[in-house]
């Protein structure tokens, strides 16, 4: 299956290749012909993958995308589980920007351990973020940081597809530095994401709750007018408790990112993690942590502006 994963991988990277190439020519002609073939300004927020860069819409501005993540791969048998936000993204001012909507889900599980077999597709819940500008790119300063904030709910878990009743805060202080003018992009993220669960079985009732916490470096690079290549890496902990009281495992996930603008107000962008190594303290001799974190995961982004 993973086989077959890394193949399918390949191929779509392959085309999107050939797609962006014949994009960015279109684009370098534009560019040559308007401005003297010089690189564009780069909006950093969605040129590094999983981690976010700290730049957010121009004021007014407005923007509708869908984001699918996806998780692949555990310790045995067949994972396959994604959601996929439809959002709707606003900037009522050049400090802050919001953004909501709901999000599907997505399982194809077969014969993994402590998980139900289960293919099914449904409405998984719903999410928001509020993101605003702590520090502003300027001159005299190549770094740029902002905090965002994404509460989501849930009906259906992430994992394992069950119904569920789950309230999740996503906490990121995200942050970038322009190393070279619209060339070459440094990016980092900070992560705290409580959780918590309904379990209507556990004695009196009340919640399961559970953290994460995280913190990313990406480099991107604009080889191309309005296409930028790179790479991320991500080291990833879990606990049980929401204030990050109990360690119970960790991870580290490194992968390719790519960003191309299709047109002049649409832009795609796509990542692939692989974890590298990982610790589970339930299972010391494991080189990998599959019990909290999968595989591999992806992440796809088309957004249109206006």
């Amino acid at each position: 299956m993973i086989g077959r994963w890394k193949s399918g991988a390949a191929i779509s990277a392959a085309l999107l290749v050939a797609v962006c190439s014949g994009t960015a020519s279109g684009h370098e002609a534009e560019q040559a012909g308007g401005r003297g073939g010089v690189f564009r300004d780069v909006e950093t927020e969605n040129i590094f993958g999983f981690t976010e860069g700290a730049s957010i819409g121009v004021e007014g501005e407005k923007e509708v995308s869908l984001t699918t993540e996806a998780r692949l791969g555990k310790s045995a048998g067949r994972y396959f589980g994604s959601e996929s936000k439809l959002g709707f993204e606003y900037t009522p001012n050049q400090f802050v920007q919001i953004e909501f909507g709901p999000f599907f889900s997505a399982h194809n599980i077969s014969g993994v351990p402590d998980i139900d077999d289960r293919r099914q597709l449904g409405i998984g819940g719903f999410f928001g973020e509020i993101k605003t500008i702590l520090l502003e790119r300027s001159g005299n300063s190549p770094l740029a940081l902002a905090l965002s904030a994404e509460p989501n709910w849930r009906r259906l878990d992430e994992t394992s597809g069950e119904r569920v009743n789950n309230v999740e805060l996503e906490l990121k202080l995200q942050g970038d530095v322009e190393l070279v003018a619209k060339r070459l992009f440094f990016g980092f993220n900070l992560l705290y994401e409580p959780e918590a669960t309904h379990d209507p079985e556990r004695v009196g009732g009340g919640w399961v709750q559970e953290s994460k916490a995280g913190i990313s470096g990406a480099l991107s690079y604009q080889i191309m007018p309005g296409v930028l290549v790179g790479a991320e890496a991500w080291y990833l902990r879990h606990y049980d408790g929401a204030w990050l009281n109990e360690f119970t495992g960790d991870a580290v996930y490194v992968g390719p990112t790519i960003f191309v603008h299709l047109a002049r107000q649409v832009h795609l962008s796509a990542s692939w993690n692989t974890q590298v190594t990982g610790r589970d303290m339930e299972d010391p001799d494991a080189k990998l942590n599959l019990a909290e974190f999968s595989r591999h995961r992806a992440k796809v982004k088309l957004a249109v502006e206006f």
